[in-house]
Order: C-alpha cells, then sequence, then structure tokens
C-alpha cells in the first residue's frame, strides 16, 4: 500500500537508501535532510508486517519542474512490481500538481526509459537544481544519467 511518509518512517527511509548507496546505485542522503523533506516522500508499506519496504520522493524545483529522487525497494521485495507502483503514483501527483516537466538523475536508467523518461545532458538542467549537489560526495565528478520527461 502507498501512502504519504511520515516522521515515524524516516529511519526506514534512510536504511533503504543507506543499503543502496552503499552498493553505490543510488546516492544516500543525510538522516537531517530526510527530516527536511518528509513531506516529499511516499512509501510503500507491506500490509502484513506494516512494515516501510518502499519509498519514493517528489521534490518541487520550480513552477513547471520537479525531481523524482530518492527510490527504494527493500532488497527482499524487490521484482514485485513496488518500484513501478512507487514511481506511477509519482507521476500522477506531479500531473495534479501541473508540473510539466519532471526529471531524475540515476544509475538505472532502463528502469526509468520504461515511463518514458529520456537520457539528456546534465547541463540542460537549470541551475536551480543544483543546490544540492553542492553537498553531494561526488560533485564536482557527479557519475549519474541525467534524464527528463514531459508530462
Amino acid at each position: 500500500m502507498i501512502r504519504n511518509a511520515t516522521i515515524y518512517d524516516i529511519k526506514a527511509i534512510y536504511w533503504l537508501l543507506q543499503e543502496y548507496g552503499n552498493r553505490g546505485e543510488l546516492l544516500p542522503r543525510p538522516l537531517s535532510r530526510l527530516y527536511d523533506h518528509v513531506r516529499d516522500f511516499t512509501v510503500f508499506e507491506d500490509e502484513k508486517s506494516k512494515k516501510v519496504v518502499g519509498c519514493c520522493a517528489l521534490q518541487f524545483c520550480w513552477e513547471d519542474l520537479a525531481e523524482i529522487r530518492s527510490i527504494a525497494v527493500h532488497p527482499d521485495y524487490t521484482r514485485r512490481k513496488i518500484g513501478t507502483e512507487l514511481i506511477e503514483n509519482a507521476l500522477k501527483e506531479a500531473l495534479h500538481y501541473q508540473i510539466k516537466k519532471l526529471f531524475l538523475l540515476t544509475y538505472k536508467p532502463d528502469f526509468f526509459k520504461k515511463f518514458a523518461f529520456s537520457i539528456i545532458d546534465k547541463s540542460e538542467l537549470p541551475l536551480k537544481i543544483w543546490t544540492d549537489c553542492i553537498t553531494c560526495v561526488k560533485y564536482p565528478d557527479c557519475d549519474e544519467i541525467a534524464m527528463i520527461k514531459h508530462l
């Protein structure tokens, strides 16, 4: 079941992001930043265990631009379409807010191509999005792939 994240979900979200961050498949985020952005997150909760097993953030950047960030699914729950459901939910929310462009930075472009995201050069993204990049451990040598979808 997908629902909006609460403060009490942050430690589970943090664990998911650290798990994939340690593998080099996602950039982890500091715990304090997750609390700052709890309202950006939706979570997938296993109905039986009530455990948070997936997360995804939709962060607004401008009146017509948003970013999909921090999508992760617990390793024991992969291949169950949870990631797909989280992305579809983020797309629906972006449409609700009349966002015209969605972008993301990823190491898994093939997953996002299924949702009609296209690879772009990072230089095509507006400067406003680079504020988080300055504090990133990989700055200025970002190796993520930029993708965009026009809604």
